[in-house]
């Protein structure tokens, strides 16, 4: 089995981003003001698949809600995740279990202890990085 990687440099993450199509974005709000939905709506508008994970939430930005990532039943590329670092954890041990190739932790959000456990089951990480500002760096050329 392949071991994942932290993913840092800006040729990775370009290529990371370009091959993805499905970001489950793990604490969406559904208030327009947050950072995660502002995140969450550029990144649907860029043409990616958005899936909300947000408890008590049946519907954010148009797309059906989960409760958690253990309810995505399809294939998701990235997650996308906007918590507290102390919860990444939780979602980390999730995460596994639906295999996304990307663990993407968003600014100011780091867990090496999380990551440690990604990349164990081939899973990359990436961590304080925002996605949006990666993709209009690196992809709106």
């Amino acid at each position: 089995m392949k071991t994942g990687k932290i993913i840092e440099n800006d040729k990775d993450i370009k290529h990371l981003l370009l091959n993805a199509r499905t970001i489950a974005v793990l604490g969406l709000s559904p208030k327009p003001a947050r950072d995660s939905n502002m995140v969450a709506g550029y990144l649907k508008e860029q043409g990616y698949k958005i899936i909300p994970v947000r408890p008590a939430q049946k519907e954010i930005l148009g797309e059906r809600a989960y409760a958690s990532l253990n309810d995505i039943k399809e294939p998701v590329d990235i997650v996308n995740v906007f918590r507290n670092p102390s919860q990444i954890m939780l979602h980390a041990e999730e995460a596994v279990r639906l295999m996304p190739k990307v663990l993407w932790m968003q600014l100011n959000i780091e867990n090496h202890e999380a990551a440690e456990l990604l990349m164990a089951a081939g899973i990359d990480v990436v961590m304080n990085q925002c996605i949006m500002v990666e993709h209009e760096k690196l992809c709106r050329s």
